[in-house]
């Protein structure tokens, strides 16, 4: 549940590689701004210039090297994002959409680089100052079919080499803090074409107000 000092509505779309989140996005903060919200559409890691500038490190052909300097990078490049975009915009009570948050440390660095969901849940909340989404919709899409995307994009990052077991450990995270999440939480067969995907994410934010 969002914190109380926000009034506006925090929505996050969360999955892996090849899910289609940012198209995903697009089509939402087009929808909402047609609908009459004031809308905010930003990404993690990235969203400010200082976060771009991490992105740019961390997604690079190249590993930071080890997994904690990684989730660290990560949780710099979010705290930097929370403080200067999204709890700003959510106290003015604008509607927030962010292409991946926190559960994205949570299954890739917890999950996938095998840290331990409880290291990077504590990591994460320093990082947020307990600010979670009123809604995270994750777009789900068997690894094989998500990195066969990324390859046809042809924009890959460091973690689209990465070992099939290592995607699948981050896909199961994803299900497991999902499933956690309950009602706070959908699941989303990203498997669909992507206008099935779009208008289930549609249905799904218009159903929650």
């Amino acid at each position: 549940m969002n914190d109380t000092t926000t009034g506006g509505r925090f929505i996050v779309l969360e999955g892996g590689d090849g899910a289609g989140k940012s198209a995903v996005q697009a089509a939402l903060v087009e929808r909402l701004r047609a609908d009459g919200r004031n809308v905010v559409a930003t990404r993690e890691p990235g969203g400010t210039e200082l976060g771009e500038r991490i992105r740019d490190l961390v997604l690079a052909q190249r590993s930071v090297g080890d997994p904690l300097s990684e989730l660290l990078l990560f949780e710099a490049a979010r705290a930097h994002l929370v403080a200067t975009v999204i709890r700003p915009a959510l106290e003015t009570s604008v509607t927030v959409v962010c292409d991946r948050f926190a559960a994205s440390s949570t299954a890739y660095q917890g999950y996938g680089r095998n840290l331990g969901r409880d290291l990077v849940e504590q990591a994460n909340a320093i990082a947020t100052g307990g600010l979670t989404p009123d809604l995270t919709l994750l777009l789900d899409v068997p690894v094989e079919i998500g990195l066969q995307r990324r390859s046809g994009a042809g924009a890959a990052n460091h973690f689209d080499n990465e070992t099939l077991d290592f995607h699948n450990r981050v896909r199961a995270g994803f299900l497991e803090i999902a499933r956690d999440g309950a009602a706070a939480w959908a699941v989303i067969d990203a498997s669909q074409p992507l206008d099935a995907v779009t208008e289930a994410a549609w249905r799904t934010v218009k159903s929650q107000g």
